[in-house]
């Protein structure tokens, strides 16, 4: 048997991706929608506990929260696999957020334009923190109220920062705004 092969080997390189913003802005919508895993969720039933806590004015379906992590897998290329880890977006777990977000090259914040306050704890972790990371409106009902270079300014992020539209719901967008990351965070580590 002849084991030999007319092609080099190639190394698979991985990477650690975070998804992350505030509570109900399609967290586990975008990890579910692009794996080609079935996603570990860790969704809790919302109870009474959370009534007043939880806003659910623009997210009246939702039933259930990430009480942990979202976790999926994507290959890129046959040679770049990314692992992703979507954070749960209410303030009570954000105790949780360093462990999930070290060794990341960079971060996915979801933003829902209706709430714009509520990405602004995510857009500040990250920018503390140095980790690259690209915003991306998440269009609800494919509905984009704002320009991306309208949220640039409302959020008064830098022109470095990639501020994109997406649908978490479809593979494809979802895709799209990893590969930018990537792009993004690979050009960051060149400066």
């Amino acid at each position: 048997m002849d084991f030999a092969s007319s092609e080099p080997s190639r190394a698979t390189t991985s990477a650690k991706i975070v998804v992350a913003g505030g509570f109900g802005v399609g967290k586990t919508t975008f990890v579910g929608a692009v794996s080609e895993i079935n996603p570990l969720r860790t969704e809790a039933v919302m109870t009474s506990a959370s009534a007043g806590i939880d806003d659910l004015t623009h997210t009246g379906d939702k039933t259930t929260t990430t009480v942990a992590m979202d976790f999926g897998r994507i290959t890129l290329d046959q040679d770049l696999i990314l692992y992703l880890f979507g954070t749960p977006g209410q303030d009570r777990f954000w105790f949780m957020w360093d462990d999930l977000v070290r060794g990341a090259i960079g971060a996915v914040v979801l933003v829902d334009t209706r709430r714009l306050a509520d990405c602004f704890p995510a857009v500040d972790y990250f920018e503390n923190s140095g980790l690259p990371f690209v915003v991306a409106l998440n269009g609800f009902d494919g509905h984009q109220p704002y320009a991306p270079e309208e949220v640039r300014e409302a959020l008064q992020i830098g022109p470095d920062t990639p501020i994109i539209t997406t649908d978490a719901r479809h593979r494809g967008d979802a895709k799209s705004a990893l590969i930018t990351l990537v792009e993004h965070a690979l050009m960051a580590r060149l400066r």
